[in-house]
Order: structure tokens, then sequence, then C-alpha cells
């Protein structure tokens, strides 16, 4: 509790579990609900109001409104944050749902002694390791901050490495009085009471229902996806008020060990906090831990891992080593695949920062689970009515149809049926099933974001965040070296600090837009460089000498240079992240979070370009524009434009995406876990080979740690990026690649356990940050959502053939003016679909090698080619058909009832979900009444004590309204 000057008191306010009335009186929590509080400040009279007052009124209130107070907790029951209960100790049973690790009790300094995350007296915890060699030239800022950090209170020794003499080891450890201090700064919140529990009225015909509910289940199998408690003693968090941790009221918070009553992620919070905070030279820039670790003075800062992560004994048996072992058997274990996340467990060990990500990632992979299940429902769809399609039957059949080369010279003549794999392929994606996925998948991924916020106020409500604020973020020291001259005073913090003027930021930013869009047209010509080479080779394909080759020189061309995209897609990666570098430190951006935001912002478009590019060329332009025979349209007068297959372009867009999103997800995951596994047994293998194998087990924690691969310079940024990329390719183009989701969703699973892995066992420990949402990539997501709308819409009426079927089943077909389109009105859909060419009027550069005689004996005369165009002998030769001009309408109109329909629902459902669920909403608006009625009480029983007071001492009572 705290008070503040304006006279209000802030409060942590009572949640818990729902209690129902059991049999013989016995009281059963149902379900693990929300655990965490918000403050609620209201206010008071500008008095002091003694803590204990309020809790004593708290339980006399409880009795009145129906309330159950376990005091228990508060006394006997040791606190789940103590770390010394993670230990070799045996397995036992405290209570009837929670198991917890014993602790040894003596054993407990010579062991600390040796496991190397204690100074050498085994009793101090190291909470932080500063690592330099003594050969680096900055002595004197060293000793200078290292003093400094003494003088804040701080313990430090010192030890040099077992396997280099050069590298010392800094061990920084917090005592009490440090932690006390600073977490009173920090208002970092701690648990001071049990829980107040509410208990809903039930009848006794609910409480039947609800027992032969539970004997049912009984019988039925146990949830396979749920953590085993029994194995996982601690995951279930302290059901306790927590509130900003005050030295002056220490004595309510629950404190059964000093030591352990700040747990590894708060102590190495604090301990950065100060270490961003003490000077090393003289001067007012001259300060923090980032700028040493940035001018090499130090070679790495890092928190300590708990341990080892793997143990000889069963942690069945003998229970969990600490919380590093805990994590990997339960959460980076290949044999929990298909089980939920820890989450709670994450966020305490890795912070909530990390802890959210992982929240989002399942979040994203449980919700890829419906859109997988459709869309595999799709392509079973087309596989099923794969022998009834009429159009299919069409294209297989017409032996008679000769189609014109699909390039100059050396493509030959082909029939029709030649395509028919093609054709059955292609109905596999574009069939009647398409467009419901198409409206499905734009919905999907409104319901995804919506439902997410919900979800992310529910986990910042479990964990503290909901009144969370970021502090005032320090200025890069970049910015202040570049304006350190002009001054201009906060209005926050209402002291002096550097200012850029703003014709100077707005001639940066623009210099960095004109950077950014020369990137992207670098990519444009990287795309064209792609359309010369597919233009050039399908000739080079036709001429091959295999006849395998031969025959499918359009598809051997697409996939050739699907790969060669892939390459370079990769090559550009690498360029542009020093552009985007680049880009971001010109436009010298005040603070790491404006910073962070515009660096992911030049990533993300770069990326998305680079990997979309070929995608939208294939979808929107591929085909559109080649002309007809006889009058090809050519880049640079010379190569003649690709067109689509006969079957159409649908099968090159499905290559593209499938070919892309499996390589990229397997390079991306090689590159995420197989690089640091690479790296660090290569620093293992150096170092059996310099000192022996027997050596590496007896090396500290600090050296393991050490060795390891440090966390990516820029956080977590890769891992979103990855995820965001991923997500549009979900839902871009979704409606020519149904199986993306099942894909994206394959991917996930692996991609949950991988992070995990190199989270646990390969990497450093990260800094356990702060964080109550995802950050800029929430609005990401929300433009990849609009963008998937209007491509898929375009997918549908340009790409597909859906429009043109449609059209032909309603006003050419058999079943014109009928109102129909089943298959039957299908019937000659092929034949109306292509127009004829006379083959001499073909162009010397165009012609191709063979007559065609090896079809009818004779030369041919005429060949077909896919579109709407009028006969050779007409009055305007090769001029558009009154049935294009009607596709095109049906196309563009298809378009707009598309997007404005979808772009309804979007909204529709945005306004229907509401950011908050009713029960938590309820849950927080009750507990402001409770607080309300507790405060009214504590104060009313304090003026009466006062009171009494006066009374028992003789002074006199002055007439008091009311």
């Amino acid at each position: 509790m705290e008070a503040s000057s304006s006279g209000s008191i802030i409060l942590p306010s009572p949640v818990g579990k729902t209690i129902t009335r059991q049999p013989e009186g016995r009281e059963l929590c149902q379900g693990r609900q929300l655990e965490t509080q918000i403050p609620i400040r209201l206010d008071v009279q500008k008095r002091d109001v003694d803590f204990s007052e309020i809790l004593n009124a708290i339980q006399e209130i409880a009795k009145d409104v129906n309330i159950f107070f376990d005091e228990l907790e508060g006394v006997t029951s040791p606190s789940k944050d103590d770390d010394s209960l993670l230990h070799h100790g045996n397995l036992t049973s405290t209570s009837d749902d929670t198991s917890r690790l014993e602790t040894v009790g003596e054993g407990i300094p010579e062991k600390n002694k040796s496991n190397g995350l204690y100074f050498r007296d085994g009793k101090c915890r190291i909470d932080y390791i500063l690592v330099y060699r003594k050969s680096n030239p900055q002595t004197e800022k060293r000793e200078v901050f290292e003093r400094n950090i003494r003088a804040e209170g701080l313990q430090m020794e010192k030890e040099s490495s077992l396997s280099n003499s050069d590298i010392i080891f800094v061990k920084l450890h917090a005592p009490w009085e440090v932690l006390g201090k600073y977490a009173e700064l920090m208002n970092v919140r701690m648990p001071f009471r049990r829980k107040i529990y509410y208990l809903h009225r039930r009848y006794k015909f609910l409480n039947r229902i609800e027992k032969q509910l539970s004997r049912f289940r009984g019988w039925l199998p146990r949830k396979p996806m749920r953590l085993d408690k029994e194995r996982l003693p601690d995951l279930e968090e302290n059901d306790c008020y927590t509130a900003p941790f005050s030295q002056q009221r220490i004595h309510h918070f629950i404190i059964h060990n000093k030591d352990t009553f700040f747990n590894n992620a708060t102590r190495t919070r604090i301990v950065h906090h100060i270490l961003q905070r003490v000077k090393y030279e003289e001067g007012k820039n001259k300060i923090g831990l980032n700028r040493l670790l940035t001018n090499g003075s130090y070679e790495a800062a890092f928190p300590l891992h708990e341990g080892s992560f793997r143990s000889k004994k069963s942690i069945r048996t003998h229970g969990a080593e600490n919380h590093r072992h805990l994590l990997y058997e339960c959460w980076a274990s290949w044999g929990v695949w298909y089980k939920y996340q820890p989450l709670d467990l994450v966020r305490r060990y890795f912070g909530e920062k990390i802890g959210l990500y992982f929240a989002w990632l399942g979040w994203y992979t449980g919700m890829l689970f419906p859109a997988a299940f459709i869309g595999l429902f799709v392509f079973l769809y087309g596989v099923a009515t794969l022998n009834h399609c009429q159009v299919s039957k069409e294209v297989c059949q017409a032996t008679d149809i000769i189609m014109c080369p699909i390039c100059d010279k050396y493509c030959p003549f082909m029939k029709l049926s030649d395509s028919c794999v093609y054709a059955k392929v292609t109905h596999l994606f574009d069939n009647g099933a398409t467009v419901f996925f198409a409206v499905f998948m734009a919905v999907w991924a409104t319901v995804f974001l919506e439902f997410w916020k919900r979800r992310r106020a529910v986990i910042a409500y479990d964990w503290d965040l909901i009144d969370w604020e970021e502090e005032e973020e320090e200025i890069r020291p970049q910015f202040e070296a570049k304006y350190s001259k002009k001054e201009r005073m906060n209005p926050i913090s209402g002291k002096p600090e550097p200012y850029q003027a703003f014709a100077d930021k707005c001639s940066r930013i623009i210099v960095s837009a004109s950077g950014i869009f020369f990137m992207i047209c670098v990519v444009i010509a990287a795309v064209f460089g792609i359309v010369i080479y597919r233009v050039v080779t399908v000739s080079t394909f036709a001429a091959f000498k295999w006849a395998l080759i031969r025959n499918n020189s359009q598809v051997a061309t697409t996939g050739t240079a699907v790969c060669i995209n892939f390459c370079i897609i990769m090559l550009l990666n690498v360029l542009y992240e020093k552009v985007a570098l680049f880009l971001t430190n010109l436009e010298q951006p005040r603070t790491e979070s404006e910073w962070e935001n515009s660096f992911t912002l030049k990533m993300f478009l770069f990326q998305f370009v680079n990997l979309n590019s070929s995608t939208f060329y294939i979808a929107f332009f591929l085909g559109r524009f080649t002309g007809h025979p006889g009058a090809y349209l050519r880049l640079i007068n010379r190569w003649r434009l690709e067109e689509c297959h006969p079957s159409g372009c649908l099968i090159d867009l499905c290559m593209q995406m499938s070919i892309i999103m499996v390589l990229k997800q397997t390079w991306n995951n090689f590159m995420e876990l197989g690089y640091p596994l690479i790296q660090n047994w290569w620093t293992r293998r150096r170092v059996r080979h310099e000192h022996g194998s027997h050596r590496k087990a007896t090396f500290p924690q600090w050296e393991k740690d050490y060795n390891l691969q440090p966390m990516n310079a820029y956080g977590l940024f890769d891992e979103y990026l990855e995820m965001i990329l991923q997500f549009g390719f979900t839902t871009i183009f979704v409606a020519a690649f149904p199986l993306a989701p099942l894909l994206a969703l394959l991917n996930n699973i692996i991609e949950i356990r991988l992070d995990a892995y190199k989270f646990v066992t390969q990497w450093r420990r990260p800094l356990a940050s702060r964080a109550k949402d995802i950050g800029i990539w929430y609005g990401i997501l929300e433009g990849i959502g609009i963008l998937s709308v209007i491509t898929n819409a375009f997918v549908i009426a340009v790409t597909s053939d859906f429009i043109p079927r449609l059209v032909y089943a309603y006003k050419y077909g058999p079943c014109a003016g009928q109102g129909e389109a089943g298959q039957k009105c299908m019937v000659g859909y092929v034949n109306a679909s292509l127009s004829v060419f006379l083959v001499s009027d073909f162009e010397h550069r165009s012609e191709p090698a063979s007559n065609g005689s090896e079809f009818s004996g004779s030369p041919l005369k005429y060949c077909r080619y896919r579109d709407y165009r009028d006969p050779p002998h007409s009055p305007v030769p090769y001029g558009y058909t009154l049935q294009f001009w009607h596709v095109l309408a049906a196309r563009l109109a298809f378009i707009i009832v598309f997007e404005h329909l979808v772009f309804c629902i979007k909204h529709l459902i945005s306004y229907l979900i509401p950011d908050l669920p009713k029960d938590l909403r309820d849950r927080m608006r009750r507990e402001k009444y409770l607080i309300q009625e507790m405060m009214y009480e504590a104060e009313l029983e304090r003026l009466q004590k006062e009171r009494k007071e006066r009374k028992k001492n003789g002074k006199s009572c002055n007439n008091e309204w009311p």
C-alpha cells in the first residue's frame, strides 16, 4: 500500500479462486483463475492510515460479504518465490494439490560453494556477472565504475577464468539493504497477505448436477495437453496480494527468508538498474554499463542460469534440481511438444517480455488449428470432386485442340490434353470452396487479433502489468553526443536535455525514406532480373535434350526461378540489415524504444517486399500483359513476356508459395538452433582440446554461461519477424494455397520447442525485462490483416478462373438464364475460353521450328490460346469479344463486393468482441467496490479509536459533524 500526496491510497485488490461448497463441509478450489491484482486509487482524508488497521478491517468486512480468508499461508506455509525450495531434496507433499521440494538445511553452504551460484563463502548469491580482459586498456574506467558500484552497496568478488587467465569474471551480489532500497524506488510489487476468496452462492440442485458432472469426468481420460502438477510443483503462484515494496511496512510482507524473498529475476533487474546509473568518468553523460559494453571496457554482462539443465536423477522421483532443469524437462524437451506451455514459470525465469512472446506464439499456434483444418478441408474437397470437375474432364479429353507455342521458335505446338495433370492439380486449390476459405481467413485474422487483445489483457492482469508503466527512458548516448550543445527543458522530468531541431529531424527522415525507397527499387530490379531469367530459360528448357525437362519446360523454369529467387532473398537480407541499421542511426532516434520501433519498421518493410515481390508478380502480372500470337509484347523489344500454362497461372503461384515457405522456415530453424549448437560445440571442443575433458565438469556456472552464445543484439526481433512474415504468407495469398495454415501450424509446433530449447540450453540467460504488450508488431499484424483482404480478392478475381467460370455458367453456358451453376452448366467452358489464331500470322521471330504436321499429318492451319478474342477472319481480327468485357466487369464487381463485405464483417467482429473479457471486467469492478467498503470501514474505525483515546485521556471532545 502507498499513500499519495493528494490524499489517495493505493491498495491491491482482492481476487482469487472460485470456492464451491462440497459435502461434509469441505471446500475445493475449482480451477485456477486470475491471480494478480491491480492497484485501486481511492480518495480519503489527508492523514496517514495504518496498514494493519486496514487489514483488520478487511477481515471483519469479509464475514459480512461471504468471503473466505485463509490466514495459514502467511504463518506456516513457505513462499513459492523462495528459490531455496528448489533443491536436490525429496519430493514431498505439503498440501492436497501442491508438492514442493524440501530444503536440505545444514548442508547448503558447503554445497553452495561448489555449485557456482554463490560467492566463495557459500552465502552471497551471485546476482550478476561482468566479464573483461586484463589486457584491455580501459582499466581506469573500470576501476572508477567498480568503485562506484561498491559505493552503491553492491558486494563484489573477482575470479579469473580457468580456461584463459586473461579473462576476469566480476561477481556481483546485492545485499538485503540494497535490494530493499531499490525495490522501493522501482515500485517492485511484492506479496504481503493471502488473497481473499469469494464464495459464489450455490443451490442444492446445482451442487447435485456438478457432482454428477465431476463423476462423469472421472470416467473420461485425463487431458493429455495439461501439465502434470505433481511433476511441476512450482507452476502455481502464491495467491497473495501484492503491493509496492515499502521498508516502513516491511512487517506486513510475507518474508520467511530475506535471502530468497526477492526471486532471481527481480534481483537481477534491480542490479541491472543500479549498473545503468553508475558513473565511470566525470561528466553527466559518462554513466551506465551499456556505454562500457559499447566501448569495450567489458566484454559481457549477464545474469547466471540456475545451474545445469540436466540431472542424473529423474524429475518424477527426485524433483527438479532448479528452475532451469524444470523448464528443460517440462517446456524445452521434445517429449512435451503437445502440452501447453508453463507460461508462469517462463515469466518467472526469463521475465515478462519473453513470457509475452511465448504467450503470443502459443496463442497464434493454437488459433492456426481451425485455419489449418478448414484449409485441409478445402484441399480434400478438391480431391473428392476432382473426378466430377467438368473443366478438368474437358481438358483431359481435348486431344483434338492444339495450343499455340508458349515461347519463340523452340517451343512446339502441344495438345491441350497434355496439361491434364496440371488442370487436376489446379482444381485441388482452385475449387468452389476457395472463396469461402478466403472469406474465412480474412475473418480469422480479425478474430485472432481481437481475441489476442483479450488474452493479453488477462495475462497483463495475471502478471500484475495492468497499471505498469515504463520508466522515463534514458536518452541514447549517440543522441546526446550529437545534440549536446543545444538543450531544452524536458516537460516530464523538468531537467535540461539535448534537443533536436525540427528541420534537422525532418531532413533526416526524408533522407531515410529516400533510402527505403531506393532499397525497394533494388528489390524490384531483382524481380525484374528473375522475370528476364524466366523468359530466357523457358526457351532453353524447351530445346533441352532430356525429354522430361523438354516436355515440362515451364514447370522447370518456375522451379529453378523460385530457388534462385530464394537465394537472392537470403543474400539481400544481409544487405537490408546493414542498410536498416545505417538509416536508423542516421535518423538519430532519441530513446532506445524509438530506435527499436524505427529499425523494426524498416526491417519489416525490407523483408516483406523482398519475400513477397516475386509472389505479387506471379499472382497479378504473369501472363496478364503478353499480348496475343502475332502481336506479343516484349521486354526491350527482344524477349517475349512469359505466358501462363494452358491450365492457368495458379499452379505457378502455388509452387512459389510452397517452395519459399518450406525453404524459408527450414533455413530459419537451422539458423536459430543449428548455428548456436555448432558454435557451442566448437567452444566445448576447444576447451576439451586445451584442458582435457575432465576439466569441463569442474568449470563454475559463470564460466559455463560465458561459453554459451549471447542473445541476439536486437532481442526478440528475429523471433517476432519470422512469425510475422509467416503470418503474412498464411493470410495474404491463402486463396491460392489453402495448405499454408497447415504448414505454418506444423512449423510453429516445432518452433516453440526450438526457441524454448535455445533459450534454456544454448543462450546465456537474458535480462528479465518487463513489458505489457508486443509493441509495434501488433500494428504490423493489423496492416497485414487489411492487406490480406485486398490481395485475396484480387487472387480470386484475377488469378483464379472462378469469375470466368461463373460468368460462363450464368451467361453463356447450357444453363444460361436459368439461375444455375452446377457442373452440367460448365459443358463447353474450355472451348469457350480459348481463342483461335491463324498460324500464318505468326511473326518471323515467333514462328515455331515445327509446323505441327506430327498431329494430323499436314501442317497446322490454326492453333488455340487462352483469351477472349475474335477469330482471324472477323471484321476486327483478334479484337476483344463481348465475353471479355463481361468477365472484366464481373471481376471488378467481385473485388468491390468482396472487400466491402469482408471489411464490414471485420469491423462488426471488432465491435462485438470487447477488449476485456466480461468476467475480468466484472472482477475489477467488484474489487473496486470491495476496496471502497474496506477503506470506508478502516477510516471509520480509525476515527472511533481516536475519539476513544481522547475520552480516555480526559481531553474535551469538540462537536464533530456528523
